[in-house]
This record gives C-alpha cells, sequence and structure tokens, in this order.
C-alpha cells in the first residue's frame, strides 16, 4: 500500500507562524481601538480555539461586558480579523518567519519520489499564499497539488471536514496519505479523517494530549539539525524524518488496520 499525498497543516508545522500572528492580532486591535493585548501566555489558551475569526467571538464572550456591546462587537468581527490578516500578510511577507528544521527537505524527497504535497488549514487562502511565496518564492504554491483552507468547510478543526475536503480533492483513500500536524486539535481532525499523523509540537502546543499520534517528533530534523538520540529512539534509519521511513511504516500500519476483521457491535 504506497502513500501517494502528504498533507500538511500550516501554522505552526510548516512554519512557527503563531507569534507573526499574535502580534498581528494585537495590531488589529489596536486600530480599532478596542484597548485589548494578548500575551504569549493568554494567546497561547486561545489557540485552543481553531480559526480568527472564532477566536475573537470566543474572547468576546468571555470579556464583562453588556450584551448589546457584546452584539457590537461580533458584528465586528470580520473587520477585525480582515484587518488582522492584512498586517499578517505584511509581516510574513518581510521574509521574517522562516519553514521549521526540515520541512523543505521533505517536501522535496517527498516531490522526488512521485509523492503530491497538500495543505490542510483552518487559516485562510490569503495567509497561506503570503507564507509559502515569502518561504519558497515562484515554486511555492506550485508545489501543493491541494490547498485547502478552513472557509471552504462547515466545521474547523477538530472536526475532520478539512482533511475530507483535501483527500477528495486528491482523490485518495486516508490509507494514501500522510497528515502533518502541530496541535491537538488538529491531530484529532487528521485521525477523524482515518489519517496516520505526524505531530511535530512547538511552544505554543506543547503542553496537549497526543495521544493517538502515530509519531511524535519535536521536529522533521535534517543533515544540519539532527533529532537527539536518533537514529534508534523514535526513527529507524536517520537522525531525521525521511520520506522512505514513513512510506514504510504508515504503508506498513495500513496494511495491518485492511487486513484486520471488522468489529461489529451488537
Amino acid at each position: 500500500m504506497s502513500i501517494e499525498a502528504l498533507i500538511f497543516d500550516v501554522d505552526g508545522t510548516i512554519a512557527d507562524t503563531e507569534e507573526a500572528h499574535r502580534v498581528a492580532f494585537n495590531l488589529a486591535f489596536e486600530r480599532y481601538r478596542l484597548g485589548w493585548n494578548w500575551e504569549p501566555g493568554e494567546y497561547r489558551e486561545l489557540l485552543k480555539v481553531t480559526g480568527g475569526k472564532e477566536r475573537i467571538t470566543s474572547y468576546i464572550d468571555t470579556l464583562p461586558i453588556g450584551e448589546a456591546e457584546r452584539r457590537r462587537l461580533g458584528k465586528l468581527v470580520p473587520d477585525i480579523h480582515a484587518e488582522k490578516t492584512r498586517f499578517y500578510s505584511a509581516y510574513v511577507g518581510d521574509g521574517t518567519v522562516p519553514l521549521r528544521s526540515g520541512v523543505v527537505r521533505l517536501f522535496d524527497e517527498a516531490l522526488g519520489a512521485g509523492c503530491k504535497l497538500a495543505i490542510a488549514s483552518t487559516t485562510t487562502a490569503v495567509n497561506v499564499d503570503a507564507l509559502l511565496h515569502s518561504t519558497l518564492g515562484a515554486r511555492g504554491l506550485d508545489m501543493f497539488t491541494v490547498i485547502a483552507c478552513g472557509d471552504q468547510v462547515r466545521a474547523k478543526k477538530p472536526a475532520p471536514d478539512i482533511y475530507k475536503l483535501a483527500l477528495h480533492e486528491l482523490g485518495l483513500e486516508p490509507d494514501h496519505a500522510v497528515a502533518f500536524e502541530d496541535s491537538s486539535n488538529g491531530l484529532r481532525s487528521a485521525l477523524g479523517a482515518g489519517l496516520w499523523t505526524v505531530v511535530t509540537p512547538n511552544f505554543w502546543t506543547e503542553d496537549h494530549n497526543f495521544d493517538g499520534a502515530s509519531l511524535l517528533l519535536p521536529h522533521l530534523g535534517d543533515p544540519a539539525h539532527p533529532l537527539r538520540d536518533e537514529p534508534g529512539g523514535r526513527l529507524q534509519t536517520r537522525a531525521w524524518l525521511t520520506f522512505d521511513e514513513i512510506e514504510r511504516r504508515a504503508s506498513s500500519a495500513g496494511s495491518r488496520t485492511a487486513s484486520r476483521p471488522i468489529e461489529r457491535r451488537p
């Protein structure tokens, strides 16, 4: 059973973008004279809510304000988020947010092996475009066969909708793809779509529950930034996660699942 696509989350997985998002949110709040300022610790908690507009709405719901003011602020959410997106795109466009270790190497390995790349993210297409262009240049968008973003589905992560959409657009069953995530909500989304899932947490998500992850690593690694105590710990062949190892392990897991008899509950 071959692996025909690698499907990546964006924020926190391909690049550690959350600080850029936090700064952009605060600039938008300042522009609207809201008097809000999300500190790193607070934002870490707010990240448990997926989607920027949803995150702002969730925050408004916690404020000690009257219902009339809550409704007024609620109506402003789309405009606040649009302003935040403009700040974020400009910030990322300056090239200040690099891709995480091993990401470009794995992209190239997968493409060289004839495997497709896809994105399944709750962020907007504008944010994805800005990051890919600033980090990968003109070839950035062309590397991906499918780019599925949050506004294309009814329910965002942890619902599996975005991964199911990516699989549908790829024309693949879950056994022929592997997901890459950094958060518990992302992991639950990928698992809900039936995907073998690699998780690489970061500062913002390192305290999340990753039960069910197929492989949990601090990052993907590369020859210049090898993973400590590897191979021999979680990896079998190199001190970085190779496409060959992904395909071998995910295909083996898929074959065992396919050959297992279905248990039917009475």
